[in-house]
């Protein structure tokens, strides 16, 4: 669907026992900040994230590029399911861990060669995730090309790895691993399997999140502008807040009513 097809579509009405959600953290949870470091999400949106948990029988889960050991620090106390580095880790529902690694020799080899280059760029930043890495440069926007040449030189080094493109910044990650993967993993799991999938994200890493939950005839939710597969928009986080607040409302609503 377009940007001009969905830029004013509305969300449904959701009830969360029908309901998976998964959700994209910085841009979406959180607004975006100068550096990674410095992104929270609000003490009252980790309370609720907590209670639609709850609601929807643990079938919530945080899908981000960071790793996992940063997104529980970020949504504390809420300890759900996620998938880190944008899938090439990932915890289930019952608390197991799935990864795909990058062979130790090849990963330092790596750090080494990209630290090397950036270390010229000011302003730049290298995040090495140990199965990938983040090339920032969003306080150096001067260097955008270089980042970009890089990142491109070192995949043709390295076939088994693939780019990943974001906003300012680029990621080398292995080849397979993106969100819709880890959605179509959790979704064959308990306690997702035989729910409606929600993705809310707002990043080109997303897209293929919104691609995989449109084939399962979920919603896609895009935050922000520009075009994207998503098949409904959400102008910007405060607007995530919102929708996330009437969202609750409407399924202890709902909960009463069965009652």
């Amino acid at each position: 669907m377009t940007q001009a097809a969905n830029e004013h579509a509305s969300l449904p009405a959701l009830s969360g026992g029908l309901y998976a959600f998964f959700f994209d953290v910085d841009g979406t949870l959180a607004a975006i900040q100068p550096q990674p470091d410095a992104v929270f999400i609000p003490e009252n949106v980790r309370q609720q994230l907590q209670q639609l948990a709850s609601l929807c029988h643990g079938a919530l889960a945080l899908v981000s590029g960071r790793p996992i050991a940063q997104l529980d620090a970020l949504a504390a106390p809420l300890n759900a399911p996620a998938a880190g580095v944008h899938g090439a880790e990932r915890r289930d529902a019952q608390g197991e861990m799935h990864r795909i690694s990058l062979e130790p020799d090849v990963a330092e080899a790596l750090q080494q060669q990209l630290q090397q280059a950036m270390d010229q760029w000011p302003g730049t930043l290298l995040e090495a995730k140990g199965m990938a890495f983040a090339l920032h440069y969003r306080q150096a926007m001067q260097h955008e090309k270089d980042v970009l040449e890089l990142a491109e030189q070192v995949v043709k080094r390295f076939p088994a790895l693939a780019l990943q493109p974001g906003k300012c910044v680029v990621e080398i990650k292995p080849q397979g691993v993106d969100k819709g993967e880890a959605v179509r993993a959790f979704m064959r799991e308990a306690p997702f399997t035989g729910r409606i999938p929600v993705f809310v994200g707002d990043d080109l890493t997303d897209e293929k999140g919104f691609l995989a939950v449109n084939a399962m005839q979920g919603i896609s939710v895009k935050v922000g502008q520009g075009p994207s597969q998503a098949r409904y928009r959400l102008p910007d986080v405060e607007a995530v807040y919102a929708w996330l607040e009437r969202l609750l409302l409407q399924i202890k609503q709902d909960n009463v009513g069965k009652e």
